[in-house]
């Protein structure tokens, strides 16, 4: 009940706050939400329902031992996060849109109240994702839907458990389980890259550490391979961006040759990638055989990947001390945008990688 009314509560801020066209889409935000809590039920009750299957059993008793280590050795907030379960008869929980504009790589960020400003959009029905990034297209923008196997409500609401993450081998359920606990650490309204590469950087530490626990050196070999794949793409980005960012400063061209080289750089980072996926023994963070890459492709990859350098270099600097990282992080957030961002590009040049 007192989800419920803290629900009510912020409907009618947005109601008061924002046009009909927006009030509709908080409206679709919130119901999804209730009916996301409304659908969950205690975990312990299914431990103890003799009809649930056995095999979801072990994943929600998994679950909590993932979530008791995200207490006990991240020191990451746990709460009564988690402590509930949803079935979904979707693979994703949310559907989340990214739109930049044609010439640009710094995404359009949409703003709301209590939580500030994001570069993506998200919506509980895919269709609803599709026409919001067909609106943008008609503008001239590059868009990309993606799917989102979870989210955090940063501690507005107990955020269940649900079947996005049972459906998870085990690894990769423990990386999303630190992952959405690390954005009730900190969250800088308006920065979602700040906030998507700390907790990135916090799902995999907390992912090596976790893999060491369980003596699992298969898994571990298959993290530290993932990984590797991340950083290789990361430099792929890199360099991508650095170009088109020369390219779209330019005054000089007019749309159409514009246009033919950021093809040109595209199609060359399409190779550069395939060559690597070539030697990989899995898909990439990319996908097997990205066709369709755009601005907001790297816009969204970056969102998660830009600083998990310089966030790892200042876990390192902490001694692996979670506790007093979370207040380095803290106080980095405190600065202006260009101060932490400067911060921890001048961390990543520190940064050896071990995963």
């Amino acid at each position: 009940m007192r989800q419920l009314i803290c629900m009510c509560h912020v409907l009618l801020l947005v109601c008061a706050l924002s046009a009909c066209a927006t009030t509709a889409y908080y409206s679709q935000a919130l119901a999804g939400q209730w009916s996301l809590m409304r659908s969950a039920e205690p975990v312990s009750n299914l431990l103890a329902d003799p009809g649930v299957p056995p095999g979801l059993k072990q994943q929600l008793r998994q679950a909590l031992a993932i979530k008791s280590f995200a207490g006990d050795r991240l020191a990451l907030p746990v709460g009564n996060t988690f402590s509930q379960y949803a079935s979904l008869d979707r693979n994703h929980v949310v559907v989340n849109v990214v739109a930049v504009p044609e010439f640009a790589l710094t995404p359009h960020r949409w703003c709301y109240p209590l939580i500030g400003c994001q570069s993506y959009r998200g919506y509980f029905d895919a269709g609803d994702a599709r026409q919001e990034a067909r609106r943008w297209q008609q503008q001239g923008f590059d868009t990309v839907v993606a799917g989102v196997t979870a989210y955090s409500t940063l501690g507005w609401f107990n955020d269940p458990l649900h079947s996005g993450f049972t459906r998870l081998p085990d690894e990769r359920m423990a990386a999303l389980i630190f992952h959405e606990l690390s954005h009730k650490v900190v969250y800088v309204a308006g920065d979602t890259a700040f906030n998507e590469s700390f907790a990135t950087a916090v799902e995999l530490e907390g992912l090596r550490l976790w893999l060491a626990e369980q003596g699992r050196s298969e898994d571990f070999q298959r993290a530290q391979e993932g990984q590797q794949q991340r950083s290789q793409t990361q430099a792929l980005v890199t360099a991508a961006s650095r170009e088109l960012a020369s390219l779209y400063a330019r005054t000089d061209l007019p749309k159409e040759a514009m246009r033919a080289q950021k093809t040109a750089v595209f199609e060359q980072l399409r190779r550069e990638y395939l060559a690597l996926v070539r030697i990989w023994n899995r898909p990439g963070p990319l996908g097997s055989d990205p066709t369709t890459l755009n601005n907001a492709h790297l816009a969204l990859f970056r969102q998660y990947h830009q600083y998990v350098p310089g966030f790892r270099r200042l876990l390192q600097q902490h001694h692996y001390d979670f506790e007093a990282f979370y207040q380095a992080v803290r106080g980095l957030a405190q600065q202006p945008e260009a101060s932490r961002r400067a911060r921890l590009q001048d961390l990543a040049k520190g940064f050896h990688e071990y995963l």
